[in-house]
Parts: C-alpha cells; structure tokens; sequence
C-alpha cells in the first residue's frame, strides 16, 4: 500500500561551526507539504546557517536531511542538487537583473530552446506572460512580458521571483527578508504571492523580523536562538503577542522590549 510522504524536507540533529562559532547545535526542522512555516529569531540566531544547509551552500558537520523520506548525500549535495529536488531560495529582489526585461530574468539560466538548440524567445515571453497572470495574479496592464525589472516596484519584483521558483515546480520556496524596506502596500502584495504559493499546494519557509507580517501567513512558527530550536507553535496554538512574548524571552529579552515589538 502506498503511504504519502508527511514531511516534504526532514532535518534532523543538524550541528554546524565555523572555527570555533558553533552556529547549529543539533538542530531538527521539519516542513510538511503546502505548509507555510514562520522562521523566527534575533540576528546570529542560526536562520540563515540553517537555510543554506538545506540549500547546498553549506555541509553540515553533522546530521541527516531528508526530502521526501530520501535521505540526501549532505557531503556531496549542492545548490544545483537543491534546485533538482525542487527546492528553490529567493533571497531578495537584488537577485534579478534591473536591466533585463522579466522573461530574460524569469529563464535565466533554464532557456526554453528550440530544436536547433537556440533560445525560443517567443515562447519564453508567452510563458513570462502566463507566469505574471496565472502564478502571481500581475493584473496591471502597464506590465508585460518585455518591462524591465527597473520598472517594477519592491513587491512586484519580489512576485517574479516567487513566480519563477513556482513555474519551475518548486515544492518548497524559501523566501529569506522578501519585505525588507518595502511600503506597506508593497508588503501587502509580497504576503499575497504567499498566499498563492500556498493556494498552489506548495511549502513555503518565510524568514522575516517583522512577526505581525509572519503571523499574516504562516501555519506554524519556529523560534531559533543562538543555533537551537527554542520553540514550535501551529497558529491556532498561539495569539501574535503571545508568539512575540516567546520570541523576546527566548532572546533573553523583558516584557518591556517585547512591548515595543508589538507597535
């Protein structure tokens, strides 16, 4: 009988240094299918270390990853490993080329070619098209497959980079600050490409130090503190201020601070 996969990526007692900083101390992540997970904690907390590991930037010293129940070769595992198991990283708007016009940045590196081996412009710029309207909802006519990304604003070039990772089948898209000095309403349309991540029975890991914007679309938070796992919560489990309670506490922080967190 076949059993469906519970967890899309398993991370399991991964311990990770450099020289004598110890960044990840026997550390268990789990993310299950069309799951949005909220990764929370202070700067040196280990979100990124984690991320990167899971990304094939880093190996872990020690540990074991899982994706879909398939234990991956950590020391020879890498981005492009990453990318072929489906998994995609969009670190920040800077990652797109502001002069080149979306279907060069959406097929960079993964060109459509035709037969005789060259790019197929035409339909690279058609998929751009279907990407725009049916992945991340673009519905501005001033939009088209050939605008250049300097035209766009902070929250609509984060969408392209979310519609990229999602045209090209990721089942886990990790969005690393995607609202970092955005407008209210641009962050506002960031958490909406969220939610279409979501609706399209994809995961999702947002990392983001604004918890309110978190606590918008995340189903579960993880709390990390300097390299451990301090604490996991399901949304219904826990109330905002609660979460930013824990969050403070676990930083070591008072009641005070986590006041002036909640404004």
């Amino acid at each position: 009988m076949n059993t469906k996969c519970i967890n899309l990526v398993d991370m399991r007692n991964i311990s990770k240094s450099f020289g004598k900083v110890v960044a990840l101390k026997k550390v268990n992540f789990k993310i299950g299918s069309n799951e949005v997970v909220g990764l929370i904690g202070d700067n040196g907390a280990g979100k990124s270390t984690l991320i990167k590991i899971l990304m094939g930037v880093y190996p872990p010293d020690k540990g074991e990853i899982f994706v879909r129940d398939t234990k991956i070769p950590i020391h020879h595992y890498s981005a492009k490993a990453a990318h072929e198991r489906r998994i995609e990283a969009v670190y920040q708007e800077k990652a797109l080329g502001e002069k080149q016009p979306l279907w060069r940045n959406i097929f960079l590196g993964r060109q459509i070619t035709t037969k005789m081996g060259f790019i197929n412009t035409k339909r690279e710029k058609q998929e751009t098209e279907r990407i725009m309207k049916e992945l991340i909802g673009f519905r501005s006519k001033g939009i088209s497959a050939d605008s250049r990304v300097s035209s766009l604003s902070g929250g609509e070039r984060q969408g392209v980079a979310i519609g990229r990772a999602m045209y090209f089948d990721a089942d886990l898209i990790i969005l690393d600050e995607p609202t970092v000095a955005l407008s209210v309403r641009e962050v506002e349309k960031v958490l909406n490409f969220i939610k279409q991540v979501k609706k399209a029975g994809k995961s999702c890991i947002l990392i983001t130090h604004n918890i309110s914007e978190e606590y918008l679309v995340a189903d579960r938070f993880v709390i990390m503190d300097r390299g451990e796992i301090v604490g996991e919560y399901k949304k219904e489990e826990v109330t905002l201020t609660e979460l930013i309670s824990k969050l403070v506490r676990a930083a070591g922080g008072n009641e005070e601070e986590a006041g002036a967190l909640r404004k």
